[in-house]
């Protein structure tokens, strides 16, 4: 039941805060990118009143940007999907994988894939946009070149409520604010795995007032 518990607060709390923190400072340091999807704000949502869960569905920049740094930076890069090989396996490669080995996924690795990714390195919410030839990855575990929850029956339980959270936070905080870079604080990129991969230095990022809302804060 402990493990249980810990669980639950580590993977519920950790991990999308460390999403949002990731996201923020590739808006920070993409400008471009975050006025993109302000202009889709203003477009769906306007300046009278603050984002709503139901407004998420159509903010599909927005849920972009959030695959790509789900992407460029996946929370859980070795991914919780430990498995006892139970006999000698052969795999692509002719790599033999021997009876008794545990085995664990290296999502990390299989997004910054040449191979699979066109400019891995780039930070592009583009590349999930239909419209503008981009791939239609579902990250929720259908699709193993972007599967940040895991995949199958042990597939993360808490998935959608995790993007739905993160997705309503990006798009208040970029409603909200303009985020410019803090002069003594520069934002760095440079990351460090812990039991999440967060920021080895964290984010700092000043926030100017942009649009005024009294009906609801964030």
């Amino acid at each position: 039941m402990i493990a249980v518990l810990w669980e639950m607060i580590f993977r519920g709390t950790d991990t999308t805060a460390l999403l949002t923190e990731w996201a923020m400072a590739e808006l920070v340091l993409n400008p471009e990118t975050q006025k993109r999807a302000q202009a889709e704000l203003d477009q769906v949502v306007g300046r009278e009143r603050s984002v709503r869960d139901e407004d998420i569905q159509k903010l599909l920049y927005v849920q972009a940007v959030v695959k790509e740094t789900l992407r460029m930076h996946p929370p859980g890069p070795l991914l919780s999907w430990a498995r006892l090989s139970t006999e000698d396996v052969v795999i692509a490669g002719g790599l033999c994988v021997p009876a008794g080995t545990t085995a664990m996924v290296n999502m990390w690795s299989i997004t910054h894939d040449p191979q699979i990714w066109e400019s891995p390195n780039e930070f592009r919410p583009e590349r999930f946009i239909g419209a503008e030839g981009g791939k239609n990855v579902d990250v929720r575990g259908n699709d193993l070149r972007l599967a940040p929850f895991g995949s199958g029956r042990r597939v993360c339980p808490g998935k959608s409520l995790g993007l739905a959270t993160v997705n309503l936070w990006v798009a208040k905080l970029l409603h909200h604010f303009q985020w410019v870079p803090s002069a003594e604080h520069p934002v760095d990129l440079s990351e460090v795995l812990k039991l999440s991969c967060e920021m080895a230095y964290p984010l700092h990022s000043v926030p100017l007032v942009r649009v005024p809302c009294t009906k609801s804060s964030i």
